[in-house]
């Protein structure tokens, strides 16, 4: 066993995005790829990795069995001291960032391409969670990309691969490895925040539910707490066994790419409940019998229900949305007299607020919800709650929902994604539109008047940091908003993302279809942007 200190050159293109460096599974296989990154992480650590803790953890996608026992040998000659790494290299994103915060260790190299495709076509992606268990912040994120844009060499471990199949410990040089159960502990909090026994009387009464792990990490734990626990009917979990492709999954849980379990849900004969997550088991779908939830209109349910559960029986201390996500729950806050917070996409806004106690939940349009328990979205805790609220409340899914718009109206929602658009015209695009924002408000498109608009900047009310160039938001005199930027996700070209919404208040109007109740909305939005006319798209790539 020796350390070995190897030259390299650095990567042009190691900035990370909104959550890690994401790119083709190709471009990470390149010799001295990961190696350059994973070594970038720890350069910026310094000295405080001498010593410390570190957890290793991935979705189990095409390439990561390969850059865990590539990053435990960097690690371990790095000086860390100890490495907690997943049964199999695997670790759900949420259940990683539980074990960062109950081990102290000082943060976890996490593999994922979230609910990107994988496969050796694939996606794959490296992220860097802070001691608190979150995504690392931005000036963190951009200290990494100038050292490994400056990287001339990394130390490794030359050593053959580690037996990751098997709990317990190895040695690694002077480093501890322990591999460990990756449901354990995640299944040990669960229980803490939700009422188990009221969950295993619901399914015992013959509660059903379909719950689609989409091939990917989250169908151990699925299969753990919801048929070996809970006691749901054997085959309540689908497609519950990772693997390195998904599947063929498009691993994004919408009503696209989990379309059997939509079409499951739509007919009469329908469970009590439908479910998905995603690739790495942070994102979530809630779908009742005959209606799909809208991942904005399950954090304001979620958060106008959360007391039901015992994890949250003190009540919220306050919310907070990205600023995509719809207003359904800024509504919910003022009914509960707590605060709510706009911030821009990325999860790592969230942090701040989670830590200094300023809210309590927190959730973004893109399917991710989460709580005070964790610094990271969470899937399947989103499924338990839930099923928490359904056990308590007594009620059908969709009749929860029902009478949610009942009492709070309906926000009409979707988002429209032009994906693999060229960049150069993306770019225009956006810059096209920001031009113009001085001049819309009082013009009128469709039959909707602007009243205002802008280019959304936040400030971080905890530590007064200020993000720019968030994404245009356009709102309209009737009540409705579309808000347009460029997704950081993706790995070709630029998404576009257009997100696009109307208030309805009245219980007789709340039944339409959504896409026909927001036409004029989409038609101002492709209006103002010149959408056709920069893409050459007539039509987006997916609606949800």
């Amino acid at each position: 066993m020796s350390l070995r200190r190897i030259a390299t050159t650095p990567f042009a293109d190691q900035k990370p995005g909104t959550s890690g460096l994401r790119k083709k599974v190709t471009v990470f296989q390149q010799p001295h790829y990961v190696e350059n990154f994973v070594q970038a992480i720890f350069d910026v650590l310094g000295e405080k990795r001498n010593g410390a803790t570190l957890v290793v953890g991935g979705d189990g996608r095409f390439l990561n069995r390969e850059v865990v026992q590539t990053t435990l040998k960097i690690a371990a000659a790095n000086g860390f001291a100890r490495i907690l790494v997943g049964q199999g290299g695997l670790l759900s994103t949420p259940a990683a960032s539980n074990l960062i915060r109950i081990s102290g260790a000082i943060g976890g190299v996490v593999l994922s391409a979230s609910h990107n495709p994988g496969g050796p076509d694939g996606d794959f992606g490296i992220k860097f969670n802070a001691a608190n268990g979150g995504p690392a912040p931005e000036e963190i994120t951009g200290a990494i990309f100038r050292r490994a844009s400056a990287i001339t060499g990394y130390a490794m471990m030359e050593v053959p691969d580690l037996d990751l199949d098997q709990l317990g410990e190895q040695r690694l040089g002077d480093c501890l490895i322990q591999v460990v159960d990756p449901v354990a502990d995640y299944a040990v909090m669960m229980r803490k925040l939700v009422d188990f026994d009221a969950l295993a009387e619901l399914f015992a009464g013959g509660f059903r539910m379909q719950f689609d792990a989409m091939s990917a990490i989250t169908g151990p734990y699925a299969k753990a707490i919801l048929e070996n626990t809970l006691r749901a009917a054997p085959g309540t979990v689908r497609n519950g066994t990772p693997l390195p492709d998904f599947g063929g999954h498009h691993p994004d849980p919408n009503p696209v790419h989990a379309a059997e379990l939509m079409e499951a849900m739509m007919r009469a004969d329908a469970p009590d409940f439908g479910a998905a997550s995603d690739g790495d088991g942070d994102r979530n779908m809630i779908v009742a019998p005959g209606l799909f939830v809208t991942p904005s209109d399950s954090l304001a349910i979620l958060a106008a229900h959360a007391h039901r559960a015992p994890g949250y029986a003190r009540g919220l201390s306050g919310v907070a949305r990205s600023m995509p996500t719809s207003r359904a729950v800024d509504r919910v806050a003022k009914a509960l007299g707590i605060p709510c917070y706009e911030t821009p996409t990325g999860w790592k806004f969230f942090g701040n607020l989670l830590d200094s106690g300023r809210i309590t939940l927190c959730g973004e349009e893109s399917a991710g919800t989460g709580s005070d328990h964790v610094r990271e979205k969470d899937g399947l805790w989103a499924v338990l709650l839930w099923l928490n609220i359904l056990a308590a409340t007594g009620q059908r899914a969709d009749a929860l929902v029902r009478d949610h718009w009942a009492r709070f109206g309906r926000d009409y929602y979707t988002r429209h994604d032009y994906e693999e658009v060229d960049a150069a015209a993306a770019n225009g695009l956006m810059q096209a539109l920001r031009a113009q924002l001085p001049t819309l408000p009082g013009k009128t498109f469709g039959g909707l008047t602007v009243s205002e608009c802008d280019d959304f900047a936040y400030t971080d009310p905890v530590d007064g940091s200020v993000t720019e160039q968030q994404g245009v938001r356009i709102l309209f005199a009737e009540d409705a908003r579309a808000v347009f930027r460029l997704s950081g996700t993706g790995t070709v070209g630029a998404t576009l993302r257009v997100y696009l919404e109307r208030f309805e208040p009245d219980p007789a109007r709340h039944a339409l279809e959504t896409q026909a109740v927001l036409a004029p909305v989409i038609a101002a939005a492709g209006e103002i942007a010149g959408i056709a006319r920069h893409t050459g798209r007539d039509a987006p790539s997916v609606v949800t």
